[in-house]
């Protein structure tokens, strides 16, 4: 069985077991999360739950880690102008461990 789910903007497909980074979350490592924003749900015997049925389905999630992830530098640049600009991100992240899936 897996599921699609929503979380920070993005989408996800995840499956009990599954390790993922997803953008950051409120929440001590360790902790039980639940997501509730659950887009569709494909178990392995019946059809594929979609839209209002699934918008009762659960996925229960574990936080294992939070950090940030690999340095990006932007660097702008407009030649003969002696324009120059680096910038660098590092996007913050939590790290779940899905533990299972409620339909």
């Amino acid at each position: 069985m897996h599921a699609i789910i929503e979380t920070g903007g993005k989408q996800f497909c995840v499956e009990p077991g599954d390790v993922l980074r997803i953008p950051k979350l409120a929440g001590d490592v360790g902790s039980d999360i639940e997501f509730s924003r659950v887009l569709a749900v494909f178990p392995d015997d019946s059809p594929v739950l979609a839209g209002a049925e699934a918008g009762s389905a659960r996925v229960r999630a574990t936080i294992t880690a939070a950090g940030r992830g690999e340095k990006i530098i932007v660097f702008k640049f407009k030649r003969k102008k002696q324009y120059k600009r680096t910038k660098g991100h590092r996007q913050d992240y939590t790290e779940v461990k899905v533990g299972e899936i409620v339909a």
